[in-house]
């Protein structure tokens, strides 16, 4: 049966990173988070699809040793290589898609 999502832009978790699983498609997951605080720098065991949802992030991420930084807004995505290295700051609140390897980090 078809499940319809209307409170994208409005969900909320009971904690930062927490998050809304919404579909397994052959071993990738779709996720809905809410945050407002940091993540952590990690490296996927595969690639990720980011997309900003509602609210703003800006995106650190390492390439050669060099840090750089880009700000999301919503309907920005950032799609992560396996083994870049990234983390996300969410400015305020913000409610991220995120597509990625089941279990991943």
């Amino acid at each position: 049966m078809p499940r319809i999502v209307q409170d994208a832009r409005s969900f909320r978790a009971n904690a930062a990173w927490g998050a809304r699983d919404l579909v397994e498609i052959e071993g990738a997951t779709a996720r809905l988070h809410w945050t407002d605080q940091p993540y952590r720098w990690h490296v996927n065991d595969g690639a990720e699809l980011f997309c900003v949802i509602d609210g703003n992030v800006d995106m650190h991420y390492r390439i050669d040793g060099g840090e750089h930084v880009v700000r999301l807004g919503a309907g920005d995505m950032f799609v992560a290589e396996e083994g870049d290295e990234h983390v996300a700051h969410p400015v305020g609140e913000a409610r991220i898609l995120v597509f990625e390897r089941k279990g991943s980090v």
